[in-house]
């Protein structure tokens, strides 16, 4: 088709890929985040994870109160309902992760996590747009389920724990990719920050209670307070508000970008921070990642110049 796509419409699909790239480079420095907080403050996953979504869903809507955003949600059961299913889907995701590290292994929940996700989103949207997925979007997928494995390894588990931490690991991804396709279409009149931000504090709330029994004490010295507020912000705040915005110009397909580039970004930090070298099969499986993310963004700079 002949190049009659307005300036506007151009930047769409590429605004939308440079967020969800942001928002997976900074997911990547989650992990880093959450085990620094739980050593220094001795916290069990679950507290972890309420304090991520509390401070995280404080920050977010915090910013859209001072924006104006806030006053101008629709007080409607439409508005309410889709606060509430967001802030359940992440207490799902986030609590299920954490006790999948807990039951394994930080390597086997990541590895289970992150090859079910990109799987799931290709056939939820392909079911709800009722069409098969493209050969290009099943390829994709294919090579970035090759590149996770090389990348992350294969991690053992030990004796029937590795079977109750997958299961909690593929439930973690299903609620992920719930939470994805359900935030592909935005609601009208209700902000995204707002939306965002109220959700993730449902979300704390409903893992308070759990957190709150296993302890959430949290010594006031510095390294402690700093984890958490760069968890707080960094892989959550800032990281999940550049996805959601990404979702809404890209399509909940183009989130695998960000879902790729979170145990990418986590590896390299490890090797840099840890001083260890990433072997054969790991730069291979990097290089897979970064194949099948080119592929997911090879249909958005064709739609851009058509």
């Amino acid at each position: 088709m002949p190049a009659h796509s307005s300036p506007a419409a151009a930047r769409i699909p590429r605004s939308g890929a440079a967020l969800l790239v942001l928002a997976g480079l900074l997911w990547g420095t989650g992990g880093l985040a959450g085990s620094l907080l739980a050593s220094r403050a001795g916290l069990q996953p679950v507290a972890v994870a309420a304090y991520r979504l509390l401070v995280g869903g404080a920050l977010i809507t915090a910013y859209a109160a001072a924006a104006g955003r806030l006053t101008a949600a629709p007080r409607t059961r439409a508005a309410a309902a889709r606060v509430a299913a967001s802030g359940l889907l992440l207490a799902v995701f986030q609590a299920a992760y954490f006790a999948a590290v807990e039951a394994t292994s930080v390597g086997l929940a990541t590895l289970t996590t992150m090859v079910a996700v990109p799987v799931l989103v290709t056939a939820g949207s392909a079911a709800l747009d009722r069409r098969l997925p493209t050969r290009r979007a099943a390829g994709s997928v294919v090579i970035a389920v090759g590149g996770l494995v090389l990348l992350l390894g294969s991690p053992a588990g030990a004796g029937t724990n590795r079977a109750t931490g997958a299961g909690l690991a593929l439930i973690a991804a299903l609620g992920f990719a719930v939470l994805t396709l359900d935030r592909r279409a935005p609601l009208p009149g209700l902000d995204r920050s707002a939306a965002t931000g109220l959700g993730f504090l449902v979300g704390g709330l409903l893992l308070l209670p759990i957190g709150l029994v296993t302890g959430m004490e949290l010594p006031p010295r510095v390294d402690a307070v700093g984890a958490l507020v760069f968890l707080g912000l960094v892989p959550t705040a800032v990281a999940y508000t550049s996805y959601f915005a990404g979702l809404h110009r890209a399509g909940a397909a183009a989130g695998v970008v960000a879902v790729l580039l979170e145990p990418l970004t986590a590896t390299l930090l490890a090797g840099l921070l840890g001083h260890e070298s990433m072997g054969g099969a790991q730069i291979l499986g990097a290089f897979l990642l970064l194949v099948s993310i080119g592929i997911q963004q090879a249909p958005a700079r064709a739609t851009s110049t058509s």
